[in-house]
């Protein structure tokens, strides 16, 4: 079959009371639709989890931006709102699996929406891998018997350890998804009223300890004057810290087919997830500018130090443990929602026949109601990533820079064309049975979407730019690889992967017959 015909079956018009729009695609119901309002926004809040994220990269923002890289946070919310918006919209429309490619389907041409596909599955993929080696950062500082490798070399026992913890999360999350959706969101949801409530304690703490006032956003500490482009420079590399933190919020969206009422639960629950982050993840960095007892101390600037260790140090070693625990929540649960919404991807186009073994991985288990397949598939090529990294001892910043570069690159496959079909009048368009969808942006639609676009290029560049101190920051070895390596990974793999696409997938793509609803002629 030709490239016109990728999108699958006919559409259809609504049937089942439960398909939400599924029929217009082609498919028939199979997930469980068993999430509530509560884990539909626990699912993107985990995601973007700011126990992970903000404890994670703090150390890379202060290093490289000292205090005033704080502003770099607010400057990465409006952005990311702006796409946030666009995908609330979506959501509200098209509430399906795989939700960037199944959205990118209805906006652009099959060719496209495979792109974003792609890139997201990859991405997500590499996300996975770079999330799960966070718990190197806390675990050992939670109990020094978890740092399993010593050679002598501090810092590729370091990597290599985180190796080995991340590998034995990926299988957790390998299980727990296996088991499907209801056990996950149960374990998610948990999660993440742990985390919130964390957060809400760290900030009391903080400010109950605030030395300083707010204007200590005003001072670089001296840091980054000496960079080659004057401390502009060296803040649009602190603010990746910030960049790194806010995505993810479409993970409510991808489970729209498993979401109890989609169209109005998946937008407010991606509009809720990115404002609690940047809200709770904002205080934290804030309250603990004001509040740290030494704002030159080299270890907030180390990473095996950051934020943790600001915290520690500010409201006492008493809190410590409680502390880390909840740190390592956060991260199991953000593993788990990243391979949640990675399995849900590699679905939706398997359900399409768009990957290699679509049948196979397109299956739903009778029992557990979730495909099992791509979870295992996915855990593996998590942990390969893993295992091609170990003796790296940038793994941390280089896979999180990697992967991050990817997603946004797969957001801009879709806020753009959303953009060229709002110009030429093809948006908003109406519901199968009538009317509009229950979220729409009206006449900011176009203001707010060209912004999500100017934004996304924008940091895109910023992200992708091989710089030395994100792609290969030791300073003893200049590997030319390591600093254009993303540069060329995404190349290679989006390149190779849209070769392969229009040489041999495009001509057996459409829904499988067994995805296929039954659609009277």
């Amino acid at each position: 079959m030709d490239d016109s015909s990728a999108t699958g079956s006919p559409t259809a018009p609504s049937g089942a009371a439960d398909s939400h729009g599924l029929d217009e695609y082609g498919y028939k119901p199979g997930l469980e639709r068993s999430i509530g309002s509560f884990a539909s926004f626990a699912a993107g809040v985990s995601y973007i989890s700011i126990l992970t994220g903000t404890f994670q990269l703090f150390y890379f923002g202060y290093g490289t931006g000292g205090p005033s890289y704080l502003w770099s946070w607010p400057l990465v919310f409006v952005g990311q709102l702006m796409v946030a918006l666009c995908f609330a919209e979506l959501s509200s429309r098209y509430a399906v699996a795989g939700s960037l490619y199944n959205w990118t389907k209805r906006l652009a041409s099959p060719t496209v929406a495979w792109a974003a596909g792609w890139t997201m599955l990859v991405a997500s993929i590499v996300t996975l891998a770079a999330v799960v080696l966070a718990v190197q950062l806390t675990l050992p500082q939670l109990w020094s018997g978890f740092q399993f490798v010593d050679t002598g070399d501090p810092t590729r026992d370091y990597a290599l350890n985180a190796v080995l913890l991340g590998t034995v999360v990926v299988v957790f999350t390998t299980l727990v998804n296996a088991f499907g959706v209801k056990l996950m969101s149960r374990i998610n949801s948990s999660g993440v009223f742990i985390e919130l409530i964390a957060a809400v304690v760290i900030i009391v703490l903080l400010a109950v300890h605030v030395t300083r006032g707010p204007d200590v956003v005003l001072d670089n500490r001296g840091v980054g004057t000496d960079h080659v482009g004057g401390y502009l420079g060296a803040f649009l590399v602190a603010a990746l810290a910030s960049g790194y933190v806010m995505y993810g919020f479409d993970t409510a969206s991808s489970l729209g087919e498993e979401t109890k009422d989609p169209r109005r639960t998946a937008p407010r629950a991606v509009l809720r997830a990115v404002i609690a982050s940047f809200v709770l993840g904002g205080l934290i960095l804030l309250l603990g500018l004001m509040a740290v007892p030494d704002l030159d101390d080299p270890n907030l600037s180390s990473a095996s130090g950051g934020l943790q260790h600001l915290v520690l140090t500010t409201v006492g070693s008493g809190f410590g443990i409680p502390f880390l625990a909840c740190v390592v929540v956060a991260v199991l649960v953000c593993s788990l929602a990243v391979h949640t919404a990675t399995i849900r991807m590699m679905f939706a186009m398997a359900r399409d026949n768009n990957l290699p073994a679509g049948e196979r991985l397109a299956r739903i288990s009778p029992r557990h109601h979730t495909p099992v397949v791509p979870a295992v598939v996915i855990g593996v090529l998590a942990i390969l990533v893993l295992v091609v990294n170990v003796g790296q001892p940038a793994i941390f910043l280089v896979l999180t820079s990697l992967a991050v570069g990817m997603i946004y690159l797969a957001y801009l496959l879709v806020t753009v064309p959303l953009l060229v079909a709002r110009l030429r009048g093809r948006w908003p368009v109406d519901m199968p049975e009538g009317g509009r969808a229950p979220f729409s942006l009206g006449r900011w639609g176009l203001p707010i979407n060209v912004l999500a676009v100017l934004w996304g290029v924008g940091m895109m560049v910023n992200l992708l730019w091989p710089r030395r101190e994100v792609y290969n920051p030791e300073p003893a070895e200049a590997h030319w690889y390591l600093q254009y390596g993303a540069v060329l990974f995404i190349a290679v793999v989006v390149g190779g992967g849209l070769l392969y696409y229009r040489a041999k997938l495009r001509h057996t793509s459409g829904t499988l017959e067994s995805h296929r609803c039954e659609v009277p002629r």
